[in-house]
């Protein structure tokens, strides 16, 4: 079957105010149809292109090569695809769907590993530019996948590791306390062997406490010596350490411990100011207060002297050391008394529930139920404030600096001191034997 399409010839030539025809067909006696003939005037447009002639045989249909199977073209839509509008004087192009321009069919089913494996990628090599296009119904076999490796398979030595973590350990961290070798002093300072992968490093002003003359002298080469970490390990490896930091610590240990035990300490007054002295104790700067000395109108002369003090207030986090000598005298005093001991004082004060004997630097409570074994309207009646008088020490505490005394316990019957006093006191060292016999006896009882 031959279909022939004809054009019609559409090259015109216009000239202003003429008309031109077309000449008739020269092959007068054909079949073919006689185009007719323009005869109006044509107005001033580009030529254009001539029609095509599409020319379709069955016998060339059947005389085509066969399709290679092995090449898989992909479906297209039947819908038509749109119409570009195209330029003027220029055939429009059809524009395809974003499927068909991109060809997403082919990456149906596709995992991850199928776009990025050693599959794909040796598929792009192979095939170039000309590589075969994968469609749902093309899919080839999924290569299997190269097993995961495990941390058994490498070559790891837990030993080394755990020989490299300790070769890099940090030596020594803030607060704690390490022992070491002087390596060298330098102008700045002292430097110090304590294990790690660089030396210590110890400034001037951390050499000890107070002055150090000659540095050099204190520190040799090769000395062994413990310092206190005061800041870690630097990206260098540096450690800084101190040795004034750790013997103001051991002094602070030993000054609670001193203050805990209640002991009586020495110390050398080293300065003055308006609210009392200045003083040293175990490298620490202490303080005693005007009024907490026996002595305090001519304080300013006691600079150089040595004092024995008690202490007051000892806080290491407030760096507060305040002492006292009139509680050092007192505690001194209470090492010489102990109970059931004879002691003779003077009354201080006359108070409703007792009397305060002064003993000599340290007072004792002797309250009205141990005054005297008989019925007394008004505690003047035996004792008055000025009086001396004998009495039996019944309990000391320390800590809270208190003194019980007693003088019922020298009376023979109840009430004698109400009826003789003077006697009573004259006997009082045989009077006390007895008592404390007598005292004895009781505990034996009440043990």
């Amino acid at each position: 079957m031959i279909l022939t399409v004809w054009n019609y010839p559409s090259s015109v030539g216009t000239m202003a105010g003429s008309e031109q025809q077309s000449s008739p067909d020269p092959q007068a006696g054909s079949r073919r149809p006689v185009p007719p003939s323009v005869s109006r005037l044509q107005p001033s447009t580009p030529p254009r292109k001539p029609l095509q002639v599409l020319h379709l045989s069955r016998k060339e249909q059947d005389q085509a090569p066969p399709v290679d199977d092995s090449v898989a073209v992909p479906a297209r839509t039947p819908a038509a695809a749109p119409v570009r509008a195209g330029v003027s004087g220029q055939p429009s192009v059809p524009v395809g769907s974003d499927d068909d321009r991109f060809e997403t069919a082919s990456l149906e089913g596709l995992t991850m590993a199928d776009l990025l494996g050693p599959a794909s990628t040796a598929q792009r090599g192979a095939g170039g530019a000309g590589a075969r296009v994968r469609t749902g119904g093309d899919r080839e076999a999924k290569p299997a996948s190269a097993p995961a490796r495990t941390v058994d398979e490498f070559d790891f030595d837990e030993e080394a590791f755990l020989a490299a973590l300790d070769e890099n350990e940090p030596v020594g961290a803030t607060g704690d306390v390490v022992k070491g070798v002087v390596l060298t002093v330098e102008s700045d300072g002292v430097y110090v062997d304590i294990g790690g992968k660089a030396p210590g490093f110890m400034p001037k002003s951390e050499c000890g406490l107070g002055v150090i003359v000659n540095v050099k002298e204190r520190f040799p080469k090769g000395l062994p010596v413990e310092v206190l970490v005061t800041r870690e390990q630097n990206a260098d490896g540096m450690v800084t350490v101190s040795a004034r930091a750790l013997a103001l610590r051991q002094s602070w240990d030993k000054v609670k411990q001193l203050e805990k035990d209640g002991k009586v300490v020495q110390v050398k007054v080293t300065g003055f100011n308006r609210g009392g002295i200045t003083c040293d104790l175990e490298g620490l700067r202490a303080f005693i207060p005007r009024s907490q000395l026996i002595h305090g109108e001519n304080h300013e002369e006691l600079v150089g002297k040595t004092l024995g003090a008690a202490f007051l207030e000892v806080s290491i986090e407030t760096l507060k050391l305040v002492l006292s000598e009139k509680r050092a005298a007192s505690a001194a005093r209470f090492s010489e008394l102990e109970v059931g001991q004879l002691v003779e004082g003077q009354v201080v004060a006359v108070k409703p529930y007792g009397l305060f004997v002064d003993l000599g630097g340290v007072s004792g409570l002797l309250h009205q139920s141990c005054i005297t074994g008989g019925t007394m309207r008004d505690l003047r009646e035996v004792f008055d404030q000025g009086d001396r008088l004998r009495a039996l020490i019944t309990q000391i505490d320390p800590a809270r600096g208190r003194i019980g005394l007693n003088t019922a316990l020298l009376e023979g019957q109840p009430g004698e001191l109400l009826i003789d006093k003077d006697k009573v006191m004259a006997e009082a060292e045989d009077r006390a034997n007895r008592a404390r016999n007598a005292l004895r006896q009781q505990e034996q009882i009440a043990g």
